[in-house]
């Protein structure tokens, strides 16, 4: 950073971004950067080629969504549908040996193929010229902070940065650092214990409606805090840099409604599909109730298959479709506001249950796991009560210090050094509540 910082002129500053970047994404497998650089390649030549060769604009946007795409089919997605094939042919009574490879997910390749494409589309559609600099259009697709689990930029933002020269700015480095602590006590006290409990339940054969339920909640404020604690991580990173980052998260578990949910879940993710996706296919002009379901269907499913080359990723994805679709039909899509406090806590209550089922999916090892939890008897077992408070309580205990951190932060300009001597009490509880066996980010998978 102090190297960075030295160089001073942007060209320089770039080349050390992106020479750092393709470090910092090869460190444990090299061989991952040759996707990164076929990935940046084919997206700065088709985008040139478009507005070169007017007349084969639509062939050079095929070839940047044949070519990422393909790549990531391959990598991510080869042995699930070679798996599903064999099964259906199975049942048809053919018999042949099944075509499954040994290969590699690469880390974040969902995420850069996603922002990488936003470029060549927007500069298909008109939006955004393309780019002559090959250096800063490659950092726009390698910046290393957000490369591997997001946010996913656009190029309206991102790569509009990368062109412009930064000059150090004291408040944004400044605010760099509360949010990385952040972060971390996000994802090494709260999401990395939480994970323990999560994981015991759903390892157990037929777990209690208690355990089921806790475990379910455990994994909720998990999978909240990880994802958006490596969020909060990587926009500090990038202030450091003089770079700013979109926030990625408000407050998801405070939705009122599944549009709320979505514009509060995820949002770069949940923004790339409303605009590449959603709107392209019609969403916005269904001419029947039929194809308004029809396309919330396949963006839905498209969503939850973009998670993992898994049926309950897919389920899971389906099943936002459906009660997105339903609380439009009722009235209660886009922006809709319940009447009142009892109403807007009615709401909430709702859609918590709504998020927490969705997470039942989301987590479970098999469909067939579930199935079995939900529709072969659901057991009691008054024992298991005791157990399931304790990981609520726990829950809220390694929480604590993050509900304390956000009260602070609205009366630090009064009281700077109960902001000061927060912030070091968070340290220290990052240093003793850590795990020595870390979990990996969730979304590392996807």
């Amino acid at each position: 950073m102090a190297a960075y910082w030295l160089l001073g002129r942007k060209p320089f500053q770039n080349v050390m971004l992106l020479a750092a970047s393709y470090i910092f994404y090869g460190y444990v497998h090299p061989w991952f950067c040759i996707l990164l650089g076929i990935s940046t390649v084919v997206d700065y030549y088709t985008a040139l080629g478009m507005e070169r060769f007017g007349h084969r604009k639509k062939q050079m946007l095929q070839i940047s969504l044949i070519s990422n795409l393909g790549m990531l089919g391959v990598f991510k997605y080869f042995n699930f549908f070679a798996d599903n094939f064999q099964a259906l042919f199975l049942k048809l009574g053919f018999d042949f040996p099944p075509i499954t490879y040994s290969i590699y997910l690469p880390v974040g390749i969902s995420f850069y193929t996603f922002q990488t494409l936003s470029y060549t589309i927007d500069v298909y559609w008109g939006n955004l010229k393309a780019r002559r600099n090959f250096i800063d259009f490659a950092l726009f697709v390698t910046f290393f902070p957000q490369l591997v689990a997001g946010p996913i930029e656009r190029a309206t933002h991102l790569l509009l940065q990368v062109e412009t020269p930064r000059k150090w700015n004291r408040d944004l480095f400044m605010s760099a650092w509360p949010l990385m602590i952040q972060g971390y006590l996000k994802k090494m006290v709260i999401a990395d214990n939480m994970a323990i409990f999560a994981d015991k339940v759903y390892l157990m054969h037929q777990p209690s409606i208690a355990l089921f339920l806790a475990g379910t909640i455990a994994f909720a404020i998990q999978i909240y805090m990880d994802f958006s604690g490596y969020t909060d991580i990587a926009r500090g990173s990038a202030r450091l840099l003089g770079f700013e980052l979109m926030d990625n998260f408000k407050s998801p578990y405070l939705a009122i409604s599944p549009s709320d949910f979505w514009r509060r879940w995820h949002i770069s993710f949940s923004s790339w599909i409303r605009d590449y996706l959603y709107i392209p296919l019609g969403g916005s002009r269904a001419a029947s109730s039929f194809h308004f379901f029809c396309i919330l269907f396949v963006t839905m499913g498209l969503a939850g298959l973009w998670h993992g080359a898994s049926w309950h990723f897919v389920f899971w994805g389906l099943y936002h479709g459906v009660i997105l679709f339903i609380y439009h039909r009722l009235g209660k899509g886009g922006r809709w506001q319940p009447a009142g406090a009892i109403g807007t806590l009615s709401a909430w209550s709702v859609m918590i249950c709504l998020t927490l089922f969705g997470w039942m999916l989301f987590r479970a090892p098999t469909m067939a796991w579930l199935g079995r939890i939900l529709f072969d008897g659901v057991r009691l077992d008054l024992s298991d009560v005791p157990v399931a408070v304790y990981i609520l309580v726990m829950g809220l205990l390694y929480s604590l210090p993050l509900l304390v951190m956000g009260w602070t932060d609205r009366f630090w300009t009064k009281w700077p050094v109960l902001r000061t001597a927060v912030y070091t009490i968070c340290v220290l509880t990052i240093c003793v509540f850590s795990r020595e066996a870390q979990y990996d980010f969730i979304y590392f998978q996807f």
